[in-house]
């Protein structure tokens, strides 16, 4: 009991405010990795709860750990954990606060090191799970709370994008997921960071985890937000555009377009699930391509061919693609797609081919299956899976004017948005269409898609079933025939009624106004009556010839102004649209007009008045469809009722309108007597009546003026006849006085003439002479003055040159003596040289003479004994064997001596020659001298002249200058020689 009677109470517990010190202490201060890895945890388990007080007492300590202890991947696992739980803490801890993200966010940027620290992990050599999945996490939170300086640190790390585009080639997905969302996160407002990851080649990971997941037909939500990633890269970036078009991308694009409704089109059962995901990655596809076609946008034009496919232009390809356009188009009739894919496809469609030519000229030549056809039928030309295929301009049309289904409104607007796009600045394809239309029109077939015949023939039953469809008749009609004066004068060439059959001949102007009068007292859809009053204020803008044609018809002026005062629904719409266009009927009007302008004016302001017209115009301009056109979706809104959509005006009509509103408003001020001048085709037309009537009155009268001037004329040139008759016999008798008073003057002439003459030769020889004098009297002054400097100059240049030739006569002395001595001495060496070599050359000879006698006397000797020993050998030996062989043996010892013996003569011969050799050499050295000798004579005898020479001069040589001057010759000689 003693032992446990000191422990009475249990430990006092320590309080958090108390533990997350001691536990950033220890982080701090502790030398063993495991007590670091200890306090880590310690501050991991009270993160989420108290994430203010883990953050201020032990923040610095946690991201120092990351670079202390980065190589343990348990210490970077726990510590990153414990980061990442303090940007989402417990919602029901007392400390959570969303500053506190913004409190470690700091911590991290504020030093770009810590981001650097986090970029490391992501290194190709660090491949633990944890560490490369908690570095991702941590830096898309950090992102998402400071995301410029966030950008900023990645972009000043060294291979920090890099790193990150290099992990999305990692295998393992949780990874390589979160490397697609903090790179989604990273891409969508920095261009540095968006050409970065291009540079990186990030766009050859996010295409091949495209199609490892499946493409755009079976991939899940990572296909979707690479496609993400993609459109970040892509959006308004020229650079990134021209990388992913050059580097084939394009073509990736379109495969996996054309394989995403592939097996839904074999007949292939898709899960529901696949079949939503599906139509989102097609949905995101699409919405990259819109992307590259942004209208106006540098590289637009080129993306626009690549989506065609390689396009060759003057025999090399311009741009490499793929066909994208074709792909789209096939998803955009495809029989299995949903509408809303459909309607996108065609939207993509349509900027693929808006404003280029080429692409607009190639697109009717696109074939796509039908959308009337029964998917079973058959036996009807080219099929596809059992569909008919049709031109895409046909199929267009089918379903624009054909599908009458309100679900498939969306799908019909983009279709008419692609049937803009392929008229959009193209006058050529716009007039080919409408002539095709006009023919059909008239030929009566194809009614059921032809917006001609919809608008000239309509249907009252189909008008309540379908507004929509003489709506898009007329936005057809509308963009062949604005600003187009062919379109439109072509237009106005379709008349109804036959008139061999007497019935009333009737213009399409006149036939769709009675058909716009006619929907506006039935009451019908305003959408209708909105269609044809776009249709006609488009048409009838700054056209004379179309207004002219509306008067035609009085009634017409009468039932539009009934229009815009009242109409049964009361339609701001209708009634602006239709003041407009009364306004519009006014400006463009003449005096000679139908109904003139006066008249036109007069009706205007009798039945509506002017504050009535303003004020419709201005209810048209602030009413929200029209004000707000922009922002609002021109789109079929899903609703219970199934109601139809408030679309009621074209986006070009829209922008005529509002080009338009003040120039319209205003033209009910103007006067009736000044018409409108209007351009068309370089013409003008419409002037000011007023002014024709006031010019017209000023010809008459100038006319009038110019017949009283010429009666006036007559006159007065009948008076200048009677006049020149008495001048010309006047003249006469003056020229007979005349020609004797010149023969006078002409012998008077010829002596003044003369004289004359004279005198100017006198004059012009006096000028010579004096002339000749002053030139004279220069030159001899000029002579004078050059003759006294000459000679001054030549006593100077002569004492000069005497100083000189003194100096020289002493130099060439000098070294003429120097060489004298030198020459002598070598002489003299090179006569005992000479003389010891010829003596030594003697005594040599001599020499070897006698060693050589002496040699062959030995030599003689040895013979003759040899030879008198053999002999003795000869005789004692015996008739044996062995004596034939010692003879033998005799023989060729003598022989060898013999040739012993010639050996020796050789040499003597030898060395006679030898002497002989030196004699030559001693000749030679003797004549080598003789030459010199001779030269040194020349020398000499050239110093005399000179010596010879200076005495002719006057100068006074002495015999020591001459022996110098003789040797300076001599030098002088051998250095030409030489």
């Amino acid at each position: 009991m003693s032992m446990f009677s000191t422990i009475t109470t249990a430990p006092a517990k320590q309080s958090v405010s108390e533990t997350i010190p001691v536990l950033s202490g220890r982080l701090s201060t502790a030398t063993l990795l495991e007590d670091r890895r200890a306090a880590i945890l310690g501050l991991r388990s009270f993160a989420k709860q108290y994430p203010a007080s883990v953050a201020s007492g032990a923040l610095r300590s946690l991201i120092g750990s990351l670079s202390r202890d980065g190589e343990d991947v348990d210490t970077v696992k726990v510590a990153l954990e414990t980061l990442l739980m303090l940007f989402s803490p417990d919602p029901d801890s007392p400390e959570a606060s969303e500053e506190i993200a913004l409190w470690v966010a700091d911590e991290f940027t504020q030093r770009h090191e810590n981001i650097a620290l986090l970029l490391g992990f992501l290194g190709k050599e660090r491949t633990d799970f944890y560490s490369r999945l908690y570095s991702l996490q941590l830096l898309s939170a950090i992102l998402s709370a400071r995301t410029e300086r966030t950008e900023e640190c990645v972009v000043n790390t060294n291979d920090g994008i890099p790193r990150l585009v290099a992990v999305l080639e990692d295998p393992r997905e949780a990874i390589r997921d979160e490397a697609i969302g903090l790179l989604t996160d990273l891409t969508p407002t920095s261009n540095v960071i968006q050409n970065l990851v291009t540079l990186e080649k990030g766009f050859a990971p996010i295409f091949e985890i495209i199609s490892n997941e499946g493409g755009l037909a079976d991939g899940a939500r990572v296909v979707e937000d690479c496609l993400i990633l993609l459109a970040n890269l892509l959006r308004l970036n020229p650079l990134n555009q021209t990388m992913f078009r050059d580097m084939g991308f394009v073509a990736e694009t379109s495969r996996l377009l054309r394989d995403a409704y592939k097996a839904g089109e074999d007949g292939q059962e898709v899960a529901q699930w696949v079949e939503v995901q599906r139509n989102r990655n097609v949905y995101a596809m699409l919405a990259v391509i819109r992307l590259l076609l942004v209208p106006g946008a540098a590289g637009t034009s080129l993306n626009q061919e690549a989506f065609v496919g390689d396009l060759v232009m003057s025999g090399r390809s311009r741009a490499r693609g793929g066909p994208v356009l074709d792909s789209t188009l096939q998803i955009a009739f495809s029989p299995v797609a949903e509408l809303p894919i459909k309607a996108e496809a065609l939207q993509a469609c349509a900027d693929m081919i808006r404003g280029s030519a080429e692409v607009q000229a190639r697109f009717a030549g696109f074939q796509v299956p039908s959308p009337l056809a029964d998917p079973a039928a058959s036996g009807q030309g080219a099929q596809a899976n059992g569909v008919p295929k049709v031109y895409v301009i046909d199929g267009l049309l089918d379903l624009i004017l054909a599908v009458g289904a309100l679900p498939a409104f969306d799908l019909r607007m983009a279709a008419c948005t692609c049937l803009k796009a392929y008229f959009f600045k193209h006058a050529e394809i716009r007039m080919h269409f409408l002539d095709h239309a006009v023919r059909t029109h008239k030929a009566q077939v194809d009614e059921l898609t032809n917006a001609l015949t919809i608008l000239l023939q309509p249907e009252p039953e189909a008008a309540t079933k379908d507004p929509y469809r003489y709506w898009f008749a007329a936005v057809l009609m509308l963009h062949l025939v604005h600003d187009n004066p062919e379109t439109k004068k072509l237009a106005m060439s379709v008349t109804e009624g036959n008139e061999a059959n007497g019935e009333e001949v009737v213009t399409s102007i006149q036939t769709m106004t009675a058909h716009l009068l006619s929907s506006v007292a039935k009451s019908e859809d305003p959408r209708i009556s909105v269609a044809y009053l776009m249709l006609l204020l488009c048409w009838l803008f700054e056209d004379l010839e179309a207004v002219n044609d509306f008067l035609g018809e009085f009634t017409n002026l009468q039932g539009l102004i009934q229009a815009a005062i009242e109409n049964p629904n009361g339609d701001p719409l209708v009634q602006g649209l239709s003041a407009m266009l009364a306004g519009v009927v006014y400006e463009f009007s003449t005096k000679d007009s139908p109904v003139p302008r006066a008249k036109v004016k007069e009706m205007i302001m009798a039945r509506m008045g002017r504050d009535r017209y303003v004020d419709k115009l201005s209810r048209l301009r602030s009413h929200p469809f029209m004000r707000d056109h922009e922002v609002l979706s021109q789109k079929l809104e899903p609703s219970f009722d199934q109601k139809l959509p408030d679309v009621f005006f074209d986006d070009t009509f829209v922008d005529f309108f509002k080009d338009n509103y003040s120039r319209i408003l205003r033209a009910i001020d103007r006067d009736p007597d000044t018409e409108t001048s209007v351009l068309t085709n370089g013409i003008q037309k419409g002037v000011s009546r007023k002014l024709v009537d006031s010019l017209r009155a000023e010809i008459s009268e100038k006319s009038h003026l110019l017949q009283e001037t010429q009666s006036q004329l007559a006159t007065l040139t009948d008076q200048l006849s009677h006049e020149q008759t008495a001048h010309r016999r006047i003249k006469d008798q003056a020229a007979e006085s005349t020609s004797t008073l010149q023969k006078q003057l002409a012998a008077h002439t010829a002596k003044l003439t003369s004289a004359a003459a004279d005198t100017s030769d006198l004059h012009r020889r006096l000028t010579h002479e004096q002339q000749e004098t002053s030139r004279l009297k220069a030159d001899l002054a000029r002579l004078k003055t050059v003759n006294d400097a000459l000679q001054r100059n030549h006593s100077q240049e002569l004492t000069t040159l005497q100083t000189q030739l003194r100096a020289r006569e002493d130099e060439l002395t000098r070294q003429l003596r120097t060489r004298e001595d030198e020459l002598q001495r070598q002489l003299r060496s090179r006569e005992e040289e000479l003389a010891k070599t010829i003596e030594g050359v003697k005594k040599a000879a001599e020499q070897e003479m006698e060693r050589a006698k002496r040699r062959c006397e030995a030599e003689k000797a040895d013979l003759r004994a040899t030879v008198s020993r053999l002999e003795v050998d000869l005789m004692k030996a015996d008739r044996a064997k062995n004596a034939e062989e010692r003879a033998k043996k005799a023989e060729k010892e003598a022989k060898d001596t013999k040739g012993r013996v010639e050996k020796a003569e050789k040499e003597a011969k030898e060395a006679k020659q030898k002497v002989k050799e030196k004699e030559e050499e001693r000749e030679a050295a003797q004549g080598e001298l003789d030459d010199m000798l001779m030269v040194f004579g020349e020398s000499e005898e050239k110093v005399s002249k000179l010596k010879e020479r200076l005495k002719a001069l006057g100068e006074e040589v002495s015999d020591g200058e001459d022996e110098d001057d003789d040797g300076d010759d001599d030098e002088e000689e051998e250095e030409e020689d030489e």
